[in-house]
């Protein structure tokens, strides 16, 4: 696969205490060999990874994932890290992944039990839920309301997958249409191509809110699943893991997690300064005060 996005970024660090040195085995003894970590990057999934109008990755997720560098370039003794922005999506973030093309895939994806299978993931940062985005005049309350009627997924999502199987088995005989990333599904919903777009709703509620007329969608209160997002990495690396999970939790202890969060969903963000005001939920306030890196949604469900 051919990227036309490849962007680099030099850490540089002061003197570095004489701490325990550490398991340099897998991934991180890629990273001190070569001197560079790769990220998995999106460029649409807003605001967690995507581009912003000067071609720059930005996002919760992205900060995420440099604090978590920051932390292994410490570990590591390594007085300078490489950090390269590699463009992913949907479908390639895991075969990418499992490659050794990008080391830590930073962006919206869901921690499932079936994914689990092929790469590990950090503790979750965020929680959120399988909903439809679709225009108001379109009147479209639940998935029933969108029998016989076209509907948008992005490839290679768990979304997909759902409305796919939920399509089956509700004999809704809808037209189910792939996108290859999220603003190209958006767009077909916001041009008719399809009537709603299946996605995570904090990733509707951005697309809509950095479009031309958000008053014009509504997304539906019907919550389809629950997913948890998290930093994807490379499965069977335990001291890779260990170190970034220990990162992770570590901005959870701090509460540097509430500032992040502050700065990407209740303050204006690049580039047109939109302000998400989203409130942190239930699910996360729990996940942040016990870690969990489960893949089974009915861990993230409150009471």
């Amino acid at each position: 696969m051919k990227f036309s996005k490849f962007i680099s970024v030099l850490v540089a660090a002061g003197a570095i205490a004489g701490t325990a040195q550490a398991q340099e085995t897998g991934t991180l003894k890629k990273i001190k060999d070569t001197g560079g970590i790769t990220l998995g990057v999106r460029d649409s999934s807003i605001p967690f990874s995507y581009l912003d109008d000067k071609q720059s990755y930005q996002g919760y997720s992205i900060d995420l994932c440099m604090k978590v560098v920051s932390a292994l370039q410490k570990q590591l003794g390594m007085s300078s890290l490489n950090v390269k922005m590699n463009p992913v999506t949907s479908a390639t973030r895991i075969p990418l992944m499992a490659n050794g093309t990008v080391d830590l895939e930073c962006g919206s994806t869901t921690n499932n039990l079936e994914r689990q299978k092929q790469v590990a993931f950090a503790p979750t940062t965020f929680v959120t839920a399988n909903r439809l985005l679709a225009k108001k005049s379109s009147n479209i309350k639940s998935l029933d309301d969108m029998k016989g009627k076209t509907l948008v997924s992005t490839s290679g999502t768990s979304n997909l997958k759902q409305v796919t199987a939920l399509n089956g088995e509700r004999n809704l005989g809808m037209n189910i249409m792939t996108a290859k990333d999220h603003a190209e599904a958006f767009l077909m919903v916001e041009t008719g191509r399809a009537v709603a777009f299946a996605m995570d709703d904090i990733l509707l509620a951005s697309l809509a809110a950095s479009s031309k007329s958000p008053g014009d969608y509504s997304i539906t209160s019907e919550a389809l699943s629950v997913e948890p997002y998290a930093i994807m990495m490379r499965r069977d690396d335990p001291a890779f893991k260990k170190a970034v999970d220990d990162a992770i939790i570590a901005l959870f202890k701090s509460g540097e997690i509430n500032r992040l969060y502050t700065k990407w969903f209740q303050s204006p963000i690049p580039p047109k300064g939109i302000n998400l005001n989203i409130p942190m939920s239930e699910p996360l306030k729990a996940v942040i005060a016990k870690p969990t890196d489960s893949g089974d949604p009915e861990t993230y469900k409150t009471k």
